[in-house]
């Protein structure tokens, strides 16, 4: 019987399987890492924009806009890249600065801090951090088409350039990560980021709305909020990574932020969508390991995805540590409601941003029997309307020999079509 090692926190559990009766989804096979010279040329050559060291003049400041410990993007052999160009090009230390795009998650530790940007960088620029709740450091610019308050870091403002330096994957409701989402919500008020996602669930038939889901950006409106708030800043140039599992850059987009984006999400999606001919009774998803399943709501992410593959009523068992237990400290809050329909009321009611998330996972869990691997306690499982399993060499064959089944290594990696 064949074996697979699944993701889970910083360590793999394997698992062995029947291969008569489960597939493995996953991406197409990565390509080899590219090395600085070959990220250079990318760098010499961007699209619908000059370099970088074109755009940006000796004496001229530049904030580097960076995600949080929650991505793997690559971000530090980039930044290394970019201020050693700049450098070159007569730009001083003291002259760029970087800021950590966190959103409403918390802020970046110390050693979180070492590792997005390497000690190098580290020790010879500016690193700021954003706090959505911060009066003093928020401005507001003006507002959307909509009628959004787009309320940004004033940090934004503060510097000649604004360049955006990120990875692309797929995003549950916003289509894909990177790109303006560097700058809203990554950079945005609570308020803004709290109106924006807002868009993303549609109060009169309590459910999400359409054209917003995983890898859609054409007619999706929480994307279009995230461009035009965006827009406000007009950054001066962006870079895109594709990385492997191992968070190593295999594919590089930059230039014009709105055309490099878009190019990295095109080609992310052709690599990463899965197509399966029929859904079946039994998925078993891994996150892709820390920092994928950090906490819960960076979990759900997998969950998601493993839920185009499963017949409604169908088992899914997650594999998610969770070492950060659910990620925020009122996530576990809107669990309390009697059903998924009852927390739409409530969300509607009240808005928050974590409250989505949580109506999409117990939809999924009172769609299916979900069981969860985790360090989260029995109580918080049982609360959040899943079953908390132990490792064991069982596990797989416990679940019905004459069941198929599909097993995605690293569901938050992966859309699945048919």
């Amino acid at each position: 019987m064949p074996e697979i090692r699944l993701k889970y926190g910083h360590t793999s559990i394997p698992i062995a399987y029947d291969d008569t009766r489960f597939s493995v989804l996953q991406a197409n096979e990565d390509p080899r890492a590219l090395s600085d010279i070959e990220l250079g040329a990318r760098l010499d050559h961007p699209l619908d924009s000059k370099p970088l060291e074109e755009i940006v003049r000796p004496g001229e400041t530049v904030l580097f806009v960076v995600p949080d410990a929650t991505r793997r993007t690559a971000c530090g052999q980039m930044i290394n890249l970019l201020v050693r160009r700049l450098s070159a090009n007569g730009t001083a230390p003291y002259e760029m600065s970087v800021i950590f795009s966190t959103g409403i998650h918390r802020a970046v530790t110390e050693d979180e801090r070492q590792e997005i940007l390497t000690p190098f960088i580290a020790q010879r620029i500016k690193a700021l951090d954003h706090y959505p709740r911060d009066l003093m450091q928020i401005m507001r610019i003006g507002e959307t088409s909509g009628g959004i308050p787009v309320e940004l870091n004033r940090a934004l403002t503060e510097h000649d350039h604004v360049v955006l330096v990120g990875g692309v994957t797929f995003h549950y409701f916003a289509g894909f990560t990177g790109g303006r989402k560097l700058i809203c919500p990554g950079l945005a008020s609570a308020k803004t980021v709290s109106a924006t996602h807002k868009l993303a669930f549609d109060c009169e038939r309590k459910t999400r709305r359409d054209g917003v889901g995983t890898g859609l950006l054409d007619g999706n409106a929480v994307h279009e909020a995230f461009v035009e708030a965006a827009s406000t800043m007009k950054p001066s140039f962006s870079v895109n990574t594709i990385v492997d599992d191992a968070g190593v850059a295999v594919d590089l987009f930059c230039g014009e932020w709105i055309t490099s984006h878009r190019a990295a999400c095109d080609a992310y999606a052709a690599k990463n969508t899965v197509t399966i001919g029929e859904k079946r009774d039994v998925v078993i998803v891994s996150c892709g390991g820390s920092p994928f399943d950090i906490n819960m709501i960076q979990a759900h992410k997998a969950l998601e995805a493993a839920s185009h593959a499963c017949n409604d009523g169908g088992t899914i068992v997650l594999l998610a540590e969770c070492a950060e237990g659910m990620g925020r400290g009122d996530f576990l809050d809107w669990f309390s409601a009697t059903d998924s329909a009852a927390l739409a009321d409530r969300l509607c009611a009240q808005y928050q941003v974590n409250g989505q998330t949580a109506w999409s996972f117990l939809r999924k869990a009172e769609t299916f029997d979900v069981g969860m691997m985790s360090s989260l306690s029995t109580e918080i499982t049982e609360q959040i309307r899943c079953r908390k399993i132990e490792v064991g060499d069982g596990m797989v064959s416990d679940l019905g020999r004459s069941k198929r089944g599909y097993i995605l290594p690293f569901g938050a990696k992966i859309r699945v079509g048919s």
